[in-house]
């Protein structure tokens, strides 16, 4: 088993910049993916980017195309813990923010934590 724990959410105003942090423990893998997931009000989750760590030694990062230049993802392997820096928030932001992982090469992520709230006013 694998935990999650999100924290870092909160409110913010338009145009502002906030991080966000998963801390994994429990189960760990070799290589593996951490993403950070959004699911705003009566919306369907969205995948946001995602960091692969291979043999727990170099990683590549993926991005929603909608959101790349205003999100950065970064990982402390060490550590166990994936960050989002979100910068020049929108309204539209607003969502709760999950993160999961899943084992390198297996399609679903398996592992969820329990989401953190992200709030933008306008």
């Amino acid at each position: 088993q694998v935990q999650l724990v999100e924290s870092g959410g909160g409110l913010v105003q338009t145009g502002g910049s906030l991080r966000l942090s998963c801390a994994a423990s429990g189960r760990t893998f070799s290589s593996y993916d951490m993403g950070w997931f959004r699911q705003a009000p009566g919306k369907e989750r969205e995948f946001v980017a995602a960091i692969t760590w291979i043999r727990r030694s170099t990683f590549s990062t993926t991005y929603a195309m909608s959101l790349k230049g205003r999100f950065i993802i970064s990982g402390d392997n060490a550590k166990n813990t994936v960050y989002l820096q979100m910068s020049s928030l929108k309204p539209e932001d607003t969502a709760v923010y999950y993160c999961a992982v899943r084992e390198a090469g297996t399609d679903d992520y398996e592992y969820w934590g329990q989401g953190t709230q992200v709030t933008v006013s306008s």
